[in-house]
Order: structure tokens, then sequence, then C-alpha cells
């Protein structure tokens, strides 16, 4: 009987511990949830401040105290893609009651007292950032692959002096080497030049690249490639059939890595570009109107630059904390 009351004793002291233990562990997790949630909403307040200037009008935009209820306008974005004159309001309605050619976007300026008379360079600047940071980030990633590849599977001399230096290229603020590049660029004819931008970016991404692609090339089993090797194929063959396959979270990591740094990049494109090679992220704080800064058509501008890289990144979410962790193929 006394054992018995023992036992009864000892499992009801074990299920009230249990549920002590679970209890603070759903208390943790709730804070923890919160906390996240708190300091999201918190990161996000810019973003979303940012989105609602892009969609009011001028007026809107420069009200104080600011507006959370407006009437949204498209006045910011066409700011941003045009070049316009300065009218009087007079001039301005005088178009409005006149003219039965004019585009949706025309009465819209018009009622503002300003008139179209030209395409803006917004649209070639956004042009050259694809351009730039996609062609930057395809070589980065190639030359990275295979780098990497060659630093983990073969006695390569001086393995580690060769990561140091490769590494080393990043420890220097951009703005350290901007000098030295500029006067290099304007010997050799690559300022303001895609190629000369394109070359930049590789140089710069390659440190990162190369170092990611050896992490995750290291975690793939060399057995696999030593039995494709017995089976007849040759390196090459090993390393398309059996290591890219299962480097695909790695690459694509690299990849997103690579391409926010190149879309993002400002010191460089400001420095070594003026109208040819001119990305986006210098040319968007230049927008000036006629009468003051065009602050809704910066927004404008920032949320047009913001949405690409922002889907790239979505649509490769997965791969983003494998390529933190350096996690591709465990053994």
């Amino acid at each position: 009987m006394t054992d018995k009351i023992e036992s009864n004793t000892n499992q009801f002291n074990y299920a009230t511990r249990v549920d002590k233990v679970t209890g603070n562990w759903r208390l943790t997790r709730s804070v923890r949830v919160t906390l996240t949630i708190l300091v999201a909403v918190i990161m996000l307040i810019p973003v979303a401040w940012m989105i609602m200037t892009a969609f009011k009008s001028r007026a809107d935009a420069v009200a104080a105290p600011p507006k959370l209820l407006f009437e949204p306008s498209m006045e910011g974005f066409i700011a941003l893609l045009t070049q316009r004159r300065q009218l009087t309001v007079e001039q301005g309605l005088k178009e409005l009651q006149t003219r039965t050619d004019l585009k949706w976007y025309d009465k819209v300026m018009l009622k503002r007292g300003q008139q179209i008379i030209d395409k803006s360079q917004y649209v070639k600047y956004l042009t050259n950032s694809v351009i730039i940071s996609v062609s930057s980030t395809i070589f980065s990633v190639l030359l990275g692959v295979l780098a990497g590849y060659a630093f983990s599977r073969f006695p390569v001399k001086g393995k580690d002096d060769l990561m140091f230096f490769i590494l080393s290229t990043r420890m220097l603020p951009a703005v350290v080497v901007t000098i030295p590049i500029f006067l290099m660029y304007r010997q050799v004819g690559l300022y303001d030049s895609r190629v000369g931008m394109i070359l930049l970016y590789i140089v710069f991404n390659l440190s990162f690249s190369v170092w990611l692609m050896k992490g995750f090339i290291d975690e793939i089993p060399r057995e696999y490639e030593e039995a494709a090797l017995v089976d007849g194929y040759t390196r090459m063959q090993a390393f398309w059939k059996v290591v890219l396959p299962q480097a695909v979270t790695g690459i694509a990591a690299t990849t997103v890595f690579c391409l926010i740094f190149a879309w993002n990049e400002y010191g460089f494109a400001l420095m070594l570009t003026t109208e040819k090679a001119r990305t986006a992220p210098p040319s968007i704080p230049s927008v000036l109107g006629t009468g003051g800064i065009e602050w809704a058509a910066i927004a404008a501008g920032s949320l047009g630059f913001l949405v690409p890289v922002v889907i790239v990144t979505f649509a490769l979410r997965d791969y983003l904390l494998r390529g933190v962790t350096f996690g591709a193929v465990r053994r």
C-alpha cells in the first residue's frame, strides 16, 4: 500500500514538473514571438512610410503634421519618370480646358501647374542597375563555385594564405579605395562604363562568393565523387553531375547575397559613373523638382528600386538561412 502511494506521489510530482517546464517553455516562446513581431514592425515602419509617401501628392508629401489619411495620387511616379516645366495655375487650367489630346498623366501634372516635356533618365539608370548587378552576380557566383571547389578538393599550395588574401579585399571600406580606382579607371578608359562597374563588383563579390561556396562544398562528402570516378566519370563530369546538384542550395544563397550587394551599392556608383553607367541608387536622391525636392518622386523611385530585389529574395528565401549557417549536405 505504501509503495503504491509513493508511486502515485512520484507520478504526480513528475507530471507537475513536466507541466511547469512546458508552461515555462510556452511563456518563453510567447515572449520571443512577441519581441520578434515588435522588432519587425519597428523595422518596417520606414518601408511603410516610403510606400505611403510614394502615393501621396506633392502637397500631402510635405504636409505638417504628416498625413496618415490621404487621397492616393500617382504624382510621384509621373514626376519620377518625366521632365517638366513650371506653369502658372492659369496656364495649367487653360491647357486642361483647351486641349483634347492630353493623356491621363498630362492632366495630373497640369493640375499641379507643370507640363510634361520629356522622359526622365530614371528608367535608363534602373536598366543599368539590372545589367550591372545581374552580370556581376553571374560571374561572381560562377568564379566562386570553381574557386571554392578547387580550394575544397585539391591540395592548393599556400591555401590558407590565398584564402586570407581573398578575404582581405573586403576588409577596407569602399571609400578608402575609391580614389585609386577612380584614377586607374580614368587611365584605362573604364570610367563611367558598365564593363568597369561589372568588373569592380565582381572583384568585391568574389571574396564572399569563394568563402561561402567553399563552406558548402566542404560539406558535400568526397565519397560521392570518388564513386563517380570509379564508375568512369572524369573529374569535370563528376563535378557537373555530382557536386553541382548538391550545391544548388549554396549557389542560390550566394546569388542572393551577391545580388543584394551589387544592387544596393552606392559609393562606387556615385564616384565612378556620371551619365552612361549611372545606376539607380545615386540617381534617386538627385530627383529635384522645379520648385523644391520631390519627396513623392524620391519615394516612388525607392519603391521601384526595392521591388525587384525583394521579389528575388522572397523567391529564394528558403535558401537564405542555409546560406548564413553554411548548411548544404550533411553526412
